[in-house]
């Protein structure tokens, strides 16, 4: 499957991973800071954006998964990268991580680590409750989200300084929640890692402490499946972070691939340097 992607700046290759109902465009507010040291490519998972649908009948995490793998592979077939993903892309990165597909993963309040059932039961039920008043909205729904006022009551579960949000981007995010097939067919799977992970690749989870969508307690599981992992709780930002701190988030992503690349073939990652 063919991905929609973008790449800027030059460096060593760090490749960003959206969230459900997201698309590239997440990651506006840093790829700019980003990109001024890393070669930087934001891509647009299967269902996302301007990706492809997967087929009927497949199982989005698991297909999903393996199509950015190969995304992977593609983007840089002779070395591993790093990668960072926030959400949904923030499994994905550490999935990768388990796999010893990358150099480095970072997560930024990433999905993977529910409490339990009732826990993961509780993110899906907001992303339907939303989609649900989105479409309550009918016609009103671009000038409602496109106010400040507005974005802040529909985006204020995901970040903490809604209204920075662009009109454009807050009505584009409004869209997908009404189209987007995920929610209904993959969040519910099981988001279990693979076992047992590669432990030579360094592993950085950051979350918000005004996360209200995968609240920041799920933080305390993460060393459970990753003992190598850098955990750091964020105050101040949300599920979204990118909005709400981009000069922060963007020192958390340039930290956690400050590593070195690894060339395809080799087992694991080499050790992180001191900064």
């Amino acid at each position: 499957m063919d991905l929609a992607y973008d790449i800027r700046g030059e460096g060593p290759t760090l490749v960003l991973v959206h969230g459900v109902i997201h698309r590239r465009h997440a990651w506006d507010p840093v790829v700019d800071l980003l990109a001024r040291h890393r070669r930087v490519v934001t891509v647009d998972l299967p269902g996302h954006g301007d990706s492809p649908e997967m087929p009927d009948g497949t199982k989005p995490l698991q297909v999903g998964m393996d199509i950015a793998v190969d995304f992977l592979r593609e983007i840089a077939p002779d070395e591993k990268v790093h990668v960072a993903g926030n959400s949904l892309g923030g499994w994905f990165a550490l999935e990768a991580a388990a796999r010893g597909e990358v150099a480095s993963a970072t997560g930024l309040s990433p999905a993977g680590f529910f409490a339990n059932a009732l826990d993961q039961a509780r993110a899906v039920s907001t992303f339907r409750t939303l989609r649900w008043a989105t479409r309550r909205m009918g016609g009103a729904r671009d000038a409602f989200v496109g106010n400040p006022v507005g974005k802040s009551v529909g985006m204020g579960v995901f970040m903490s300084h809604p209204w920075r949000v662009p009109a454009e981007t807050a009505r584009i995010d409004a869209a997908s929640l009404l189209t987007n097939k995920v929610i209904d067919r993959g969040l519910n799977a099981d988001f279990s890692f693979t076992r047992p992970v590669e432990p030579s690749v360094p592993v950085t989870v950051a979350w918000g402490r005004r996360d209200l969508v995968l609240p920041c307690y799920e933080a305390k599981r993460v060393r459970g499946v990753f003992p190598q992992a850098e955990v750091t709780i964020v105050p101040g930002v949300g599920h979204v972070p990118m909005w709400d701190n981009p000069q922060l988030v963007a020192s958390i992503l340039l930290a956690g691939s400050a590593g070195p690349t690894v060339p395809r073939g080799a087992s694991g990652a080499h050790a992180r340097p001191a900064s």
